[in-house]
């Protein structure tokens, strides 16, 4: 009620409603804080003032508390990265250490092998070298191959024809002599000499064939070939006949 009252103020015409306090004795916050403080241990037993007494100080450097708070918060951080920062370095310096040896001998290993792999790579450059120097040789020798071929068929060709042409001619040459012989020896000398066979008769003895006949045997084919011993004579001697069948 006493408190009441105060809030209240004096009667008169300066009296402001109940609750107000003119505005030059409002309390500031600081000062309603530490009041409503005060009430409040006032009301509770004496455990709770004491806490209240320890909150009361605790709040008065609150400020300057959060600052050292917050300052080793940061420290405890600072420190915890350290001390992992450090576990990371010893673990990096340990794996250093131990597979630096590890490490030198796979550079090694690849440095060998490498010279290998290049020797490996010249060897194969100069097989393939010779390969391709094979096979243009090969392709020479193919081309030569073919043209020696064709050549030789060419040749052989002419010869097949020649051959054949000669064939032809002793051939002809058979068979006039034949009939030859049969017309003297039937006595119908004058038919042959009407013939085909008398004209071949005739080239075989001028020509190049009729040099292996000696010169008496030639002149007593030509002269029956000419017709000069006429048309009924009989070989009963038997010269031309037998001229002729020796050239057959």
């Amino acid at each position: 009620r006493l408190w009441e009252n105060k809030l209240k103020g004096p009667p008169g015409p300066c009296r402001q409603p109940a609750g107000h306090l003119p505005l030059r004795t409002q309390p500031r916050p600081a000062m309603a804080t530490r009041l409503l403080l005060a009430l409040t241990l006032a009301a509770c037993p004496q455990p709770l003032q004491a806490v209240g007494q320890r909150e009361a100080a605790q709040v008065a450097a609150n400020p300057i508390r959060k600052v050292v708070t917050m300052l080793q918060a940061m420290q405890a951080k600072v420190t915890e990265e350290g001390e992992r920062e450090k576990e990371l370095y010893d673990k990096f310096m340990c794996y250093c250490k131990t597979s630096g040896g590890d490490l030198t001998g796979s550079i090694e290993a690849a440095e060998t092998k490498t010279t290998a792999v290049s020797a490996d790579i010249k060897k194969t450059e100069e097989q393939l070298a010779q390969v391709k120097g094979a096979l243009e040789q090969a392709q020479e020798d193919r081309s030569a191959a073919k043209a020696a071929m064709a050549e030789a068929t060419g040749i052989r060709e002419k010869e097949a024809a020649a051959y054949a042409a000669q064939k032809a001619e002793y051939t002809a040459n058979i068979e006039a002599i034949g009939k030859a012989v049969a017309a003297l020896e039937k006595g119908a000398a004058g038919s042959f000499l009407q013939s085909g066979s008398a004209q071949v008769l005739r080239a075989l003895a001028t020509g190049s064939r009729g040099s292996s006949i000696l010169e008496e045997d030639r002149e007593a084919v030509l002269s029956f070939l000419a017709g000069g011993q006429g048309s009924g004579y009989a070989p009963q001697s038997g010269q031309v006949t037998g001229i002729l069948k020796e050239l057959g």
